[in-house]
């Protein structure tokens, strides 16, 4: 049971003391080991009193109601509205990362909004969401706000989403997924040079939160990687990617090759062209992968589901806008039967493309 300490810090059950008098860290790989006040790389959670605390509890960097396909989550309830809030750090260091302001704040004030878990569970249940996304920063550093949160959305029948790196030890990946109905993980790459130069991680943990997802739980998965121009956009690495993905985790998993923008710490590197994508795209589709996808550009035809037994098209997106439904009441195929992977509702949702804030 996890104990209150102040209005925004809880205890928390990953630790353990070394005896040197230190306290290490045991949710994530990294493993930091801190002496008395000092914080993880994540910034949120501290040794106090010989113990580490999350320090952000309750505590928010902003609320708004989203389109599903922005997670992105294609194969999720397309269409649907989804209540997505995070809160403050990170437990990777990515160069290139596009949410810096908030993943790499040191600044407590940038968590203005303050919320319980059963406050935003109530405000997403008025709002009519279907889901609530634990996102804009990693879930990982705000676990037990997540969790609780999570909780308190079942109680009202509202699913979890979660928007991660996947950089986890193995216990608290089992608790937090149990919650979890739905998830965005992050391949950023597919080379141990690029997680440990640009990420300050490593491969081989994310690598094993994907096939615990897939294998082990009844979490509905979809991948993201980030194609950044002469880091991760070989063909190589995409062809080896995108084989490990179909021999490891089937042809089923939804795979999203989002463009990159210049920002953090890699402002010289150029944007990725479009090209880059769509031959990322074909990679994965001439591969096995049956529903591939481009992200952050703008190409109906990339963006929209396509029957992988008879070619046809199944669901027409322009950016996260629906156009074209033909799948049956059982999420089958209009033409000719076949179901497509995932989880759909009889119709649509029609949120469209809108972002609205939320102020709790």
């Amino acid at each position: 049971m996890r104990a209150r300490l102040s209005s925004d810090t809880v205890t928390t059950d990953y630790w353990h003391l070394l005896t040197d008098g230190r306290v290490q860290c045991d949710l994530c790989p990294r493993f930091c080991k801190l002496h008395e006040q000092q914080r993880g790389l994540c910034f949120v959670r501290q040794n106090q009193h010989s113990q580490i605390v999350l320090t952000s509890y309750g505590r928010s960097s902003g609320f708004a109601v989203d389109p599903i396909e922005k997670k992105p989550l294609n194969h999720f309830y397309p269409g649907s509205s989804v209540f997505s809030f995070g809160t403050a750090g990170c437990n990777l260091a990515c160069k290139f990362c596009q949410n810096w302001d908030i993943s790499k704040s040191r600044e407590m004030d940038t968590l203005m909004s303050r919320a319980e878990p059963e406050n935003i569970a109530q405000k997403a249940l008025e709002l009519g969401c279907q889901s609530v996304a634990y996102t804009y920063n990693d879930p990982v550093v705000f676990h037990e706000y997540a969790i609780d949160t999570a909780m308190a959305c079942r109680q009202l029948e509202i699913k979890n989403v979660s928007v991660s790196a996947g950089y986890v030890c193995e216990k608290p990946r089992a608790e937090f997924y149990q919650y979890m109905d739905a998830a965005n993980i992050d391949l950023k790459a597919f080379s141990e040079r690029f997680y440990h130069q640009l990420t300050g991680s490593h491969l081989q943990a994310v690598l094993e939160t994907l096939e615990y997802l897939y294998h082990e739980t009844s979490v509905w998965l979809e991948l993201t990687t980030l194609i950044i121009p002469g880091e991760n956009d070989s063909e190589a690495e995409l062809e080896q990617m995108t084989q490990w993905v179909v021999e490891k985790l089937g042809p089923d998993v939804p795979m999203h090759f989002s463009a990159f923008h210049p920002d953090w710490k890699m402002l010289d590197t150029p944007p990725t062209p479009l090209k880059s994508l769509l031959q990322a795209r074909e990679i994965a589709l001439k591969n096995g992968v049956r529903y591939a996808y481009i992200g952050n550009a703008h190409h109906k035809a990339a963006d929209s589901t396509y029957c992988h037994a008879c070619g046809e098209l199944l669901i027409g997106r322009d950016w996260y806008q629906l156009s074209e439904w033909r799948l049956d009441s059982h999420g089958a195929c209009g033409f000719c039967g076949a179901v497509c992977a995932g989880h759909f509702a009889d119709k649509p949702g029609n949120w469209g493309a809108k972002r609205i804030p939320v102020r709790m």
